[in-house]
This record gives structure tokens, C-alpha cells and sequence, in this order.
């Protein structure tokens, strides 16, 4: 338990320290703010440094301390885990320096930033693409880095969620029964990432869409859907023999045979 004589000097220390710092803020000593900013930064204190930088950086711009100075400022907002404005401030670094000491850490930081700012693939990929773009930037600018590899490693990271991003997209429409939009939505998915994971589903998944979708149909436009389903059967079958949807896959080509009045005994499994 702390005695009170000590709980009365670290109070009086904070609120010590608080003056100083408002004084600090309203001081025209751009000088004095600087470095202070810096001894801040040094020992963890993001915010204040932070603060006192955006009020002298505009000082600096174009002297040759402006370089170090925005670098220290976009790693105060990494260090606060404000991961918009640290995005935006080694973005701004990159640019305005392309050739400075810290251009490369600040492309790759930038590219974290957007990685850290991700939302989970139910939702907007917005900062997910941003990510990937970053990280292809840093490894154009920079591909003999000894973070290459681990840039990499993150964009498979990010593509395996856009990918599943698409996928949960297009299978929404089918379980909302929305069929002739659930077929669209997982052509282009499918057309778009033909190596997902979930090609095997989604494939099936259109297949019983355009089934649905024939089946739900005005007459005069069913044997046309019941062909287009056919078709698609067939590419079913071809890519995937022994698919875990054989059963489901091999009932609809029956029913379609059956609507278009086809006489064949050839189903799924001894096609």
C-alpha cells in the first residue's frame, strides 16, 4: 500500500508535468517544441510528441530536419495505433522522400497500416485491397529486401480473405434464393479467383442456381434454363467425378433430363 506522502508527490509531479506541457503548447519557442517532441517520442510518450510536432512541423518543411521529423510523427500515430493517420503520414513520407533513410520501412509500414485496418471478409475489403497494393508497391520498389518474404507471406494472407469476401458475396444471393442473381454473382467469383478453395462448392452452388432459377420459371424460358443446366452439369461432372455432392449433383441432372424429355439412362455415376 503506498503511504500518502508519496501518493501527494506523484500527484504533484503529474500535475507538474501537465503545466509544463500546456505551457509547452502555447510557447512560440518552435525550438524548444521540437526538441521536446523528440524527447517525447524517445521515451513513448506518442500523443504529446504527436501534438507538439503537428505545430512546428509546418516550421520545418523546408529545412533538412523536415525529413526526420515526419518520420518520427508518422511512427508517434503507429505507436498509438491510429493506423489511418500513420498510413497517411508514411504514405506522405514515401512520396516526398522516395530516396530517404527510412523510405523502405516507410512503404512497408504504410502497407501495415491498411493490413492492421482490415475488417473480416464479411465486410467492406476496401482496406484489404489497399494492403495488397502497398505490399506489391514495396516489393516493385523494393524486391531484393530482406522483408520481401514476409511482405508475401501477407498478401496470400489478404487475398485468401477478398477471395472468401467474393465467395460469402455470392453464396448470400443463393441463400437468400435470389437465384438468377446468385448464378451471376458466382460466375464472376468463380471467373475471378478459378483457384479458390471454394470452387468445388460455388460450382455446385451455381449449378443449383440455374436449376432454381429453370424451375421457377416462365414456361416459354424453361427449356432453355434446363439446357443451360445441362451444360453446366456436364462441367461439373468433368471437373470434379468423385465430388462430395455427387448424390445432390446426379438428382438434378435427372430432373433436368426429365424436364427436356430426355430418354437416357446415363446419370453421374456410370457417365
Amino acid at each position: 500500500m503506498k503511504s500518502p506522502l508519496l501518493i501527494i508527490l506523484i500527484t504533484g509531479l503529474l500535475v507538474s508535468s501537465c503545466g509544463e506541457y500546456e505551457k509547452l503548447l502555447k510557447s512560440s519557442d518552435f525550438e524548444l517544441k521540437k526538441n521536446k517532441a523528440k524527447e517525447y517520442y524517445e521515451e513513448g510518450m506518442f500523443p504529446r510528441a504527436s501534438e507538439l510536432l503537428n505545430q512546428v512541423l509546418p516550421r520545418y518543411r523546408a529545412t533538412e530536419e523536415a525529413e526526420e521529423l515526419t518520420w518520427i510523427n508518422a511512427q508517434c500515430y503507429y505507436g498509438m495505433k491510429d493506423y489511418m493517420m500513420a498510413g497517411s503520414e508514411f504514405t506522405n513520407y514515401a512520396n516526398l522522400y522516395p530516396f530517404g533513410k527510412h523510405a523502405e520501412d516507410a512503404t512497408f509500414l504504410a502497407a501495415m497500416c491498411d493490413y492492421y485496418s482490415s475488417l473480416r471478409p464479411e465486410l467492406d475489403q476496401e482496406r484489404t485491397l489497399n494492403s495488397i497494393d502497398g505490399f506489391n508497391l514495396y516489393l516493385k520498389k523494393f524486391p531484393g529486401s530482406l522483408k520481401s518474404e514476409e511482405a508475401k507471406k501477407y498478401i496470400m494472407e489478404l487475398q485468401d480473405k477478398v477471395v472468401k469476401k467474393s465467395y460469402l458475396s455470392a453464396k448470400l444471393y443463393y441463400d437468400m434464393k435470389q437465384y438468377k442473381s446468385s448464378i451471376i454473382a458466382l460466375d464472376i467469383s468463380l471467373k475471378q479467383y478459378p483457384e479458390t478453395k471454394y470452387r468445388e462448392e460455388m460450382m455446385y452452388l451455381k449449378l443449383n442456381s440455374m436449376y432454381l432459377y429453370a424451375e421457377n420459371s416462365v414456361p416459354a424460358k424453361q427449356t432453355e434454363r434446363y439446357q443451360a443446366t445441362l451444360d453446366d452439369y456436364y462441367s461439373f461432372v468433368e471437373e470434379f467425378p468423385k465430388s462430395t455432392y455427387s448424390k445432390d449433383v446426379t438428382k438434378i441432372y435427372q430432373s433436368t433430363a426429365k424436364k427436356l424429355k430426355i430418354n437416357t439412362g446415363i446419370t453421374q455415376s456410370n457417365k
